[in-house]
């Protein structure tokens, strides 16, 4: 009997980097985009909406757009997007804190390159403003980008944020 190595498909492969990548996000809803390039082969360049409800405050959703590399390597989840982002936050609902917030936090990261480049969006507490601040921007193993976008949503005086360690 010979000694049989267990292989790894190629696709077994790409589906463990879909599944780290955007679509690990369990409260991420694509809402829309437009094509900006085309391309003969593959995906088009293009702009991407995507909605993301924040995981410890409920009422509050953020609407992130950013560029999505097409082509050939954008199809096989080759190609390095642009650290390229706006954040948009608002208010859908009643606001309700399910427990205690840290003063900052990061409360989303997708994969935008295979391996070296993230999107990372941040909630920031400023408590004299009673408001949760969400900062998005990239980074890099060995050099992130300093372009970077923020929003705010205001909380109800009456109902003041409550911060851990307090």
């Amino acid at each position: 009997m010979t000694n049989m190595k267990p292989l790894v498909s190629l696709g077994a492969v790409l589906t463990a980097l879909t599944l780290s990548g955007p679509f690990a996000w369990a409260h991420a809803q694509a809402i829309g985009e437009v094509d900006t390039v085309f391309k003969l082969l593959g995906p088009d360049h293009k702009v991407v909406v995507d909605a993301y409800d924040d995981p410890k405050v409920n009422g509050v959703t953020c609407y992130v757009s950013r560029a999505k590399t097409g082509g050939i390597k954008g199809a096989l989840g080759l190609a390095e997007d642009k650290a390229e982002a706006s954040i948009s936050c608002h208010q859908i609902g009643p606001i309700v804190i399910k427990k205690p917030l840290p003063r900052q936090e990061e409360v989303f990261t997708e994969r935008i390159s295979l391996v070296f480049k993230k999107l990372r969006i941040v909630r920031m507490v400023d408590s004299q403003r009673n408001a949760l601040v969400y900062l998005t921007y990239s980074d890099r193993l060995i050099e992130g980008s300093p372009q970077n976008s923020v929003t705010a949503v205001a909380v109800e005086r009456s109902r003041p944020i409550p911060l851990l360690g307090k």
